[in-house]
């Protein structure tokens, strides 16, 4: 036998088994590359994630719809935008607080909770301590920086003008522990921020 008949031979019967493995081939017309089904299937996944984001992506808050019910202490008004229940939050909460002209809040701290401050309108001074034996003042565009169950309270220092910030948590509930017992010191000491590269004033 010829090596062509041979190769002929061989090319047959490679083309009947493979016929045999997958009959669908038989008739190339129902025949569609494997890429078109993955294909399909990408888009699906694409269309189900952009769902998703839709429901669960980003979220805007205007500042007309914060909700004032939230845990208060005498003397200032909170309202919450950003929480578990709003938007489902899962370790923040974000919200507003204002104290108007000359008042002051009752003392309080956060539990294990760590807070910022951001002051965007009038003039801040915080105390804090056992006796609120410490105290710093902070101008709009400062940020305000409260630790973990740290005994303070917020005062507004201006006489005309109300002290508005931005409150962040690390939480995504709101924690208040109000403190009614404290005996504050009649003149705290004034604490600077004071390392190798903030110098003292």
């Amino acid at each position: 036998m010829s090596l062509t008949v041979v190769a002929e031979y061989s090319s047959a019967l490679a083309s009947i088994s493979l016929a045999r493995a997958h009959p669908s081939l038989n008739d190339l017309s129902e025949w569609k590359p494997m890429s078109t089904h993955h294909h399909h299937e990408h888009d699906d996944h694409s269309h189900d994630a952009s769902e998703r984001w839709k429901r669960e992506g980003v979220r805007v808050i205007k500042g007309d719809r914060l909700d004032s019910n939230t845990a208060q202490t005498p003397g200032m008004f909170r309202q919450a935008a950003i929480n578990h229940a709003r938007v489902g939050a899962q370790k923040i909460w974000a919200g507003t607080v204002s104290i108007q002209p000359n008042a002051k809040t009752g003392v309080h701290h956060h539990g294990e909770l760590e807070s910022v401050i951001y002051v965007v309108r009038g003039k801040a001074r915080m105390r804090w301590g056992d006796h609120l034996e410490y105290v710093a003042e902070a101008s709009p565009g400062d940020f305000i920086y409260v630790p973990p169950f740290v005994p303070h309270q917020e005062i507004n220092a201006s006489p005309d003008e109300p002290l508005e910030c931005v409150l962040v948590r690390s939480d995504n509930e709101a924690v208040v522990v109000n403190i009614t017992d404290v005996e504050p010191v009649e003149k705290p000491e004034e604490v600077y921020w004071v390392d190798p590269i903030h110098k003292h004033p």
